[in-house]
């Protein structure tokens, strides 16, 4: 038994500290992902110590194992209901229409299509993203689509092909490729309550051997996009598969770049991948919020046949609130830059 928990805290100690290591291989990166996971894995290796023999060793390593469980926890705060909000809640006016949006990875071998039309008849939201999307699928949810007076439509066979539709008009909008001419994301500047909301919608790489052995290349589409949200300094959201926790250090150093707001902090986890694998979950798919933004509501939607599970928000504009947002230092914007560097010379 002692030497069952000497390897196995040896083992969960080595995985926390591994995505402290700045390096982009995914070998790396996909510790990132399963911080609860750790947690948990961490309080069963605890649990072994009541039976193994006090020594040096033992002791020192159960001694690390709770300074390592103390930082899980305070990673993993922020993302429940102990944590501090970011965004406030609120109810909404008689005069208001909350902005709905809708986004889903839809898992382009997934034919599931009538799922996902029941569900946007359900819900009937403002606006839908829908990513992994072919023409296969394009053709088939028309019958929930046809309605969405405005669309773009990027339907691709490689797994990045991007759905978008508006029932709100689309003043102005764009179709980049931003680091990869095979992988695109938009822009569409929506009118909402006689303003003009800006959207970013993006599905860059995941770090994994099938598709991208580097984060590089995702971090940088990242950070690009909190650069031109920043810029743009007005009313704007970014959404999609991001292929990145919440809690890992791009998102967190784009969320001080773009100087947006997390509405999961405060709120919980919704984990939105793997919709079938309960104990592997974590949230994969965003919605970032400048600071005009209230929340209505947050909803992860049932298991309607992809390994996403679809998620969609309910905000309204108010009074610009900034007090949430965080700061950049010098020495983060100089790693911003030289991640967006590399990202782009990959």
């Amino acid at each position: 038994m002692q030497t069952i928990f000497i390897i196995l805290s040896c083992i969960v100690l080595l995985s926390i500290l591994i995505p402290f290591i700045k390096h982009t291989h995914w070998s790396v990166r996909v510790f990132d992902y399963p911080r609860f996971q750790k947690l948990i894995f961490l309080i069963l290796v605890e649990v072994l110590f009541i039976f193994v023999d006090k020594n040096y060793i033992t002791i020192s390593l159960f001694s690390l194992l709770i300074i390592a469980g103390i930082y899980l926890i305070s990673v993993i705060i922020p993302y429940t209901p102990l944590g501090k909000k970011m965004i406030d809640e609120v109810k909404l006016e008689p005069n208001e229409k909350s902005l709905d949006i809708l986004v889903y990875n839809v898992l382009q071998d997934n034919n599931k299509y009538q799922n996902l039309v029941d569900l946007i008849k359900k819900r009937n939201p403002d606006v839908i993203f829908l990513l992994e999307t072919n023409r296969a699928w394009m053709n088939n949810i028309t019958e929930a689509t046809k309605k969405y007076e405005y669309k773009i439509e990027v339907p691709l066979e490689n797994t990045y092909g991007l759905l978008f539709y508006s029932k709100l008009p689309i003043k102005y909008q764009e179709i980049n490729y931003l680091i990869d001419k095979e992988i695109p994301s938009i822009i569409a500047d929506i009118e909402y309550n006689n303003k003009i909301v800006r959207l970013y919608g993006l599905h860059p790489t995941p770090p994994v051997p099938q598709e991208n052995e580097e984060s590089a290349e995702r971090d940088a589409e990242i950070l690009m996009i909190g650069k031109q949200a920043k810029e743009y300094g007005e009313a704007c959201i970014v959404f999609g598969d991001l292929n990145d926790v919440a809690w890992s250090r791009t998102t967190r150093l784009f969320l001080k770049t773009s100087k947006m707001l997390d509405p999961r902090r405060g709120r919980g986890m919704f984990n939105t991948f793997h919709a079938h694998h309960w104990f592997l979950r974590w949230p994969l798919d965003h919605f970032f919020l400048s600071s005009q933004f209230r929340l209505i509501d947050m909803i992860r939607e049932l298991n309607i046949g992809s390994d996403h599970f679809p998620i969609l928000i309910k905000a309204v504009i108010r009074c610009d609130d900034t007090s949430g947002e965080l700061d950049l230092d010098e020495e983060e914007k100089i790693e911003v830059e030289e991640k967006i560097k590399e990202g782009k010379s990959k």
